[in-house]
């Protein structure tokens, strides 16, 4: 039973329609996410690749780039439920699935990676990835914060790696926060990255339940999973190579080719 990373890739959008098929310097936004997914899986062995969409277009790019695609209903409107729906289509069973966004062309593989081997080695319901900040990455997210308050999530957890918070607030508060800055080069801020490793049970308990109390609060799905007792591990990770949040407008590719220009493309051709 091979654990599965599926790539929600659905047509619509109001900002950029057809988003997946767009190209991002020379390569469809699809593409380079499904190089960052099948990196991934040949480094862990044993994990399947599958493209999950609400359009046969996108299917029938995703074929022409040698991977495997299912359609699925274009109302789902989180890539959570497209990625529980594309679970159910295929008819698989899989113990772990990843939820990959469509639209985050800089994701590291190492990440993915990361949260499900400590998935596989443990019992937590659901892995994700946070990063400790070094404070000049804090100061970068404070500032952002003044213009685009929910812009940034942060994690707080245990000694254990257990997630016991996420928020839009820079958590946690710090009372000496210069002693702090003295002490050393990185913060004890945590910033959360949206990719999730799910045991399949966990990801049908999310989809089943309503939007919790803080979820709709905050504007943060993961809260639900805290809500709902779930057992969240908190995976320590480094930092991308290109860190940008997904690609979701006209603006968003062109800082997106920018920072390629700027960085080096990060791509690699799984089919060479």
């Amino acid at each position: 039973m091979s654990d599965l990373i599926v790539i929600p890739a659905r047509y619509g959008s109001t900002r950029l329609p057809g988003k997946p098929l767009h190209p991002i310097a020379g390569r469809l936004l699809l593409e380079r996410v499904a190089a960052i997914a099948m990196a991934a899986a040949r480094r862990l062995g044993d994990a399947e690749v599958l493209v999950a969409t609400d359009d046969q277009r996108i299917v029938a790019a995703a074929q022409g780039l040698g991977l495997e695609a299912v359609m699925t209903a274009s109302e789902i409107s989180s890539g959570s439920g497209r990625t529980l729906a594309a679970l159910r289509a295929t008819g698989r069973s899989a113990e772990l699935v990843v939820n990959l966004q469509g639209d985050a062309p800089f994701t590291a593989p190492e990440h993915i990676v990361e949260i499900v081997r400590t998935a596989r080695s443990s019992t937590a319901d659901v892995t994700t990835p946070v990063v400790q900040l070094d404070w000049a990455r804090l100061d970068a997210l404070i500032a952002h914060k003044q213009t685009t308050p929910a812009s940034g999530t942060t994690c707080i957890r245990d000694g254990a790696g257990r997630a016991l918070w996420f928020s839009k607030t820079v958590l946690p508060f710090m009372r000496k926060e210069a002693e702090l800055r003295a002490a050393g080069p990185l913060s004890p801020v945590l910033q959360h990255i949206g990719l999730y490793c799910y045991r399949t049970a966990a990801l049908e308990a999310f989809e089943a339940a309503p939007q919790s109390d803080y979820e709709r609060l905050e504007g943060l799905e993961q809260l639900r999973l805290i809500e709902l007792g779930l057992d969240i591990r908190a995976v320590m990770v480094d930092p991308a190579p290109i860190t940008m949040s997904g690609v979701d407008s006209p603006a968003d590719v062109e800082r997106a080719e920018r920072l390629i220009g700027t960085h080096g493309d990060p791509f690699v051709d799984w089919r060479s």
